[in-house]
């Protein structure tokens, strides 16, 4: 059964689309692809979202990228598509889906392994997705051929270390957030029920 979007859910989807598209000008030049912030925050999207709304938001990222709006680290518009590094964009929105899907799981007060192991394997998918995509585009559509060990090397092993500090930043902070969303989200809903009573 579909759940509609509320109010709310369209501001925390909203919120967190736009602190994806600021972290992806928060980067640090890496050789190939370059490492920002993204990932933290559509990891976090997926933790304090859930599955449902946390892919949904960076969904609506690159939805809104490739439409023309220059949000992604290098521009924007439907050419992105052919750049070996879309990839990861995709991931990002699998990634949060997993992340989501692993921490809800855990109930209202997840804890930090819990977050952490929910944090790795949406790191994995994002990889996974990044990666082979990086391949098929340069081996097979623009012509700009890439072997696997250079592939394994500037996407994989000299970003990895940079997105695992920021898989257990992200359970970190989950750990502490989470509880606290959950009972402002029951405080909201008494006081609802309670304006229907009246």
């Amino acid at each position: 059964m579909r759940q509609k979007l509320n109010v709310r859910d369209m501001t925390v989807c909203a919120l967190f689309t736009t602190l994806t598209a600021v972290g992806a000008f928060i980067k640090i030049p890496v050789p190939v692809v370059p490492f920002t912030l993204q990932f933290l925050f559509t990891t976090m999207a997926g933790l304090l979202l859930g599955k449902r709304l946390g892919a949904l938001s960076v969904a609506v990222y690159v939805a809104l990228g490739l439409a023309g709006l220059p949000i992604f680290a290098e521009g924007g518009g439907l050419g992105y598509l052919f750049r070996p590094s879309f990839g990861y964009l995709i991931g990002f929105c699998a990634g949060a889906w997993v992340t989501g899907a692993i921490a809800e799981k855990g109930g209202r007060k997840p804890g930090f392994g819990r977050l952490l192991a929910a944090n790795f394997a949406g790191l994995f998918v994002v990889y996974l997705f990044g990666m082979v995509y990086y391949y098929v585009i340069g081996n097979y559509v623009i012509d700009s051929p890439i072997g696997i060990w250079p592939l394994f090397l500037y996407c994989f092993l000299l970003a990895v270390p940079g997105d695992i500090a920021l898989c257990i930043l992200g359970a970190a902070l989950g750990r502490r957030i989470i509880p606290v969303l959950c009972i402002e989200v029951r405080r909201n809903g008494k006081q609802a029920t309670a304006g229907l009573k009246e």
